[in-house]
């Protein structure tokens, strides 16, 4: 069984099927999947650190002994009950994986302890990926796909977490905030607590959009969401101080493909929205865009057409894969694909 929707995967954590035995938690966001691994770990042992009642494996565990993986999910509870064995893989290509979908399919089926249960992390996998297609199509098996955060969620879970610590924003400066944030959640996490801290924990206040900007000041990933809303709007001098300002502050190349994939993202969804009949500026405010950016997103949006944006998402998903894997000067590879950008949005009339 496949979970990629939010409520259906949050049910799923609170109270998981006590007959599903292997559960596969992957996606983009590492760390995003390793919070929701914990939190369903949770509900098998209190004490994830538990000698006794848990094995984490990774991947050199299992490359290095065959035979681990499967002594790990045939032990026994020394005080009875369920076991938990989590294993982590490093990447999105995973080692010896037919052998680890044929586990998979042996453990969903009852081959080991029926009462382990068996959580794995991993980066994103593809449809083809046989350790997804085994999690998903066995009936003791769930896979659970981690998608980026949508800006509901995202707002969501800011305004739980200034709640839980008695603060507030107002709803111009949470629109802000919101905007800012990185879609990884662990930094995300990260900068609520900066937030939190800097508000004062406990204190019932709550400041306004000009004291949140204060707070924010220059940081780099900001200088990366402005370096391609820039770029996108066919400005490529103001788009390059953007890159040059963050890659000062020790930025990785990575993260400003990404806040470009970001950008390309929110446009094509104003713009699907429009096409269904959606006014606008209300397709602007669903897709999380801070008001002051509206006209020019909007802007943006009347140019670049569902075939331009199309292009540009096969190069900013080739731009990602070079900057990690081929060993060439990952920030030249980022600007140029940020100057061509812009170079095309100025022949689009921008």
């Amino acid at each position: 069984m496949q979970l990629s929707k939010a409520p259906e995967i949050e049910r799923f954590l609170k109270s998981p099927d006590p007959s599903v035995r292997v559960v596969l938690i992957h996606g983009r966001d590492r760390s995003g999947v390793g919070e929701r691994a914990e939190r369903l770990c949770k509900t098998v042992t209190p004490d994830l650190n538990d000698p006794f009642n848990v094995s984490l494996l990774t991947e050199t565990d299992v490359e290095a002994d065959d035979g681990r993986l499967e002594d790990a999910l045939s032990a026994l509870s020394m005080m009875g009950g369920r076991r938990l064995v989590r294993l982590r893989l490093g990447g999105e290509r995973v080692p010896q994986e037919k052998a680890l979908a044929a586990v998979l399919k042996g453990h969903a089926d009852g081959q080991y302890n029926a009462d382990a249960v068996w959580v794995i992390e991993a980066g994103n996998l593809g449809r083809d990926s046989a350790l997804r297609r085994a999690a998903e199509s066995q009936a003791g098996a769930v896979g659970i796909v981690c998608y980026e955060d949508e800006t509901g969620d995202v707002a969501r879970m800011t305004r739980e977490a200034l709640q839980a610590d008695n603060v507030g924003l107002t709803r111009e400066a949470l629109d802000r905030f919101v905007a800012r944030l990185p879609r990884e959640r662990g930094l995300m996490r990260q900068e609520l607590e900066r937030l939190i801290l800097y508000i004062g924990p406990g204190s019932g206040r709550q400041i306004d959009e000009a004291e949140l900007e204060a707070h924010l000041g220059v940081e780099p990933q900001a200088s990366f969401q402005d370096a391609a809303q820039q770029a996108f709007g066919g400005k490529a001098a103001a788009c390059q101080g953007g890159l040059r300002r963050a890659f000062a502050e020790g930025e990785a190349a990575v993260a400003a493909v990404r806040a470009a994939g970001q950008h390309l993202g929110r446009l094509r969804r104003i713009s699907a929205a429009i096409a269904s009949g959606q006014g606008a500026r209300e397709a602007a405010k669903a897709a999380g865009v801070f008001w002051k950016q509206e006209a020019e997103i909007l802007r943006q949006v009347k140019v670049w057409s569902p075939r331009d944006l199309q292009e540009v998402t096969e190069a900013v998903a080739l731009a990602e894969v070079r900057t990690k894997t081929t060993g060439l000067p990952d920030r030249l590879i980022t600007e140029r694909l940020f100057l061509e950008i812009s170079a095309r949005a100025r022949r689009l009339g921008l």
